[in-house]
């Protein structure tokens, strides 16, 4: 599923007399604060579906893939998702 499919899931949802604006605004606006809450906060837990949370890369060496040279990859952060027991017993 995309953005699109999300929004039109959300329309539906809320029923007819709601926009395709009005839910393209609602996943926006859960989206913007997911990624406000995980920036803050480093942690967005949504009791039944999971956790967003601030996972740190250490730094390492790699390879170049193009000329095989071995790199340094520097530090970095990224957002993991876990998902809660409940999702996953749904699936």
């Amino acid at each position: 599923m995309n953005k699109a499919e999300l929004v039109e899931a959300v329309q539906k949802a809320l029923g007819k007399e709601t926009t395709k604006r009005h839910a393209t605004d609602a996943v926006e606006a859960v989206l913007a604060s997911i990624a406000k809450g995980v920036k803050k906060d480093k942690k967005v837990q949504l009791i039944g579906f999971g956790t967003f949370e601030v996972k740190k890369r250490s730094a390492r060496m790699g390879r170049n893939p193009k000329t095989g040279e071995p790199m340094k990859i520097k530090a970095s952060k990224s957002v993991g998702f876990k998902p809660s027991s409940t999702l996953k017993g749904s699936l």
